[in-house]
């Protein structure tokens, strides 16, 4: 190859959104970030919303930033966003409101309407999927209960970059990585669960046709072309998931290892190539959502570095602006294994004060809570860690061998005091990279959908020729053995 060819990767998160160029050379991949927006819920008196016609206007710069750039070296792009959250479209095509933010309130006690309806073993042999009141199937449930109108007028549902995709193209599709954390999809037909949903009184007539990853929905429509001076370039459906793609980019060898995919959320996983739906899975509450390349992601959603997220907020109100490394350097002075704290437990979800929430719950549950912000941050690393330990031995005891070692890409990577915390509590290796994990893995689905690399086994091998990857060897683990005990103690006691 003489000439590099480029690849646009939009990658959208529950905090930012950016554009990144993948540039190919024939041996090397490289990553550019050529546009960065921010992205975050907006509160309509006592609603959370996504604002999606800004976020639309905010790829169509991005791809007019890149396409200027690149001309016709730009050969396809790819949107990959998070999971559960949707818009309705009318016969028309027209959006039906502003789409929910997935920390709105309306699925409060919508778990256990679903399983007045539908018994939670049944809902799970249909899905495979891990029970979150946040799901697809909780908000539609949300509005059955509240007689929404819109369902009556709602020609079709989109999930997030499948509605992107929907305004670049005009193809009304659901990629099946994305629809899978519905928990709206049966992962054995590959189809809608269409009885579990008549069972919850949703209308089965709004799910569009499911497509899978890699599949390339066409060009641009001419008014978008026109509008960012793109001309002739692919949209390809890659994982758009952005965990999906997260791990296609997983730079391993062989087949049993874990990732962990850190950032806001933590998804700790194995990929597989069935689900596994049987009591046990039920009963640790994991889920098998959809992978690249006939996988599936049988993992755990962990509610990761939002807490810190939300502690710097907070500190930032109290006119404390902190940066992450600085949060990081504080946490690394405070003491070690002072308190453990169940992430995951529901008084976490919501944004609010964090910090005092962290401090409450120390003191609900017979802990010393910690006394400053490094003391509070250094709480939720360990407790991270410790939750990481509990998950990859809950995902062992499904698969039946042992995971070695943890990969962690994703944002959350860069944070080396985590990475080594992770090592010490799980008493094996961890190797870390790609940070930008999530894009990359996206560009590597565009590649293989228009036939510039032959398989996934080829990408993540580009992958490991490409980024800087580090590892971290666990240290003296007793201590955090000790503090696992106390994890597991806590965890049932709430």
């Amino acid at each position: 190859m003489t000439q590099p060819i480029h690849f646009l990767a939009f990658d959208l998160g529950a905090a930012s959104g950016r554009a990144v160029i993948g540039g190919f050379d024939g041996q090397r991949l490289s990553l550019a970030e050529a546009h960065r927006f921010a992205n975050g819920p907006v509160r309509v008196r006592d609603s959370l919303h996504w604002d999606v016609l800004r976020l639309y206007s905010e790829l169509k710069q991005g791809l007019l930033k890149s396409s200027s750039e690149l001309g016709p070296s730009l050969v396809s792009l790819g949107i990959d966003t998070w999971g559960v959250d949707f818009a309705l479209l009318d016969g028309r095509g027209a959006l039906l409101g502003n789409p929910y933010h997935y920390r709105d309130a309306r699925t409060d006690g919508m778990l256990e309407e679903a399983f007045r309806r539908v018994p939670r073993p049944e809902i799970f042999e249909q899905t495979g999927i891990q029970f979150l009141q946040i799901n697809t199937l909780y908000q539609l449930l949300a509005m059955v209960i509240r007689q929404s109108p819109l369902l009556e007028v709602a020609d079709t549902v989109l999930m997030t970059p499948d509605l992107f995709n929907y305004w670049l193209t005009g193809h009304k599709v659901s990629e099946q990585t994305i629809a899978s954390t519905s928990q709206c999809l049966n992962p054995y037909t590959g189809g809608w669960a269409e009885s579990l949903l008549e069972k919850m009184d949703i209308p089965t007539r709004i799910f569009p046709e499911v497509i899978q990853p890699g599949h390339v929905l066409g060009e641009l429509l001419p008014a978008v072309a026109d509008e960012t001076g793109a001309k002739r370039i692919w949209v390809v459906a890659p994982g758009c998931h952005d965990t999906a793609s997260a791990v296609a980019a997983v730079p391993a060898r062989g087949e049993r290892y874990a990732y962990l995919s850190s950032g806001t959320w933590s998804i700790v996983g194995a990929e597989v190539t069935r689900p596994v739906i049987n009591a046990t899975s039920l009963r640790y509450n994991f889920t098998n959502e959809g992978g690249v390349c006939g996988t599936f992601r049988l993992l755990q959603n962990i509610t990761g570095l939002w807490l810190i997220q939300e502690c710097r907020r907070t500190w930032a109100a109290e006119g404390a602006s902190l940066t992450y490394d600085e949060i990081t350097r504080l946490a690394e002075a405070a003491p070690p294994l002072a308190a453990v704290i169940d992430t995951d437990a529901g008084t976490f979800l919501a944004p609010g004060d964090m910090p005092a929430r962290i401090r409450e719950f120390c003191v609900r549950t017979g802990q010393k809570p910690p006394e400053n912000r490094g003391g509070i941050a250094r709480v939720v690393l360990e407790s991270l860690a410790l939750k990481y330990r509990w998950t990859l031995g809950k995902l062992e005891e499904l698969l039946g061998h042992r995971l070695e070692p943890l990969h962690i890409v994703g944002g959350g990577s860069q944070n080396q005091l985590l990475n080594q915390f992770t090592a010490d509590a799980i008493g094996r290796p961890v190797m870390t990279g790609p940070v930008e994990a999530t894009a990359a893995g996206n560009v590597l689905m565009q590649m293989l959908a228009l036939g510039h690399i032959a398989s996934l086994e080829e990408g993540r091998d580009l992958i490991r020729r490409s980024f800087e990857m580090r590892t971290y060897l666990p240290r003296e683990t007793v201590a955090w053995d000790e503090a696992f005990a106390r994890y597991l103690d806590l965890v049932e006691a709430v």
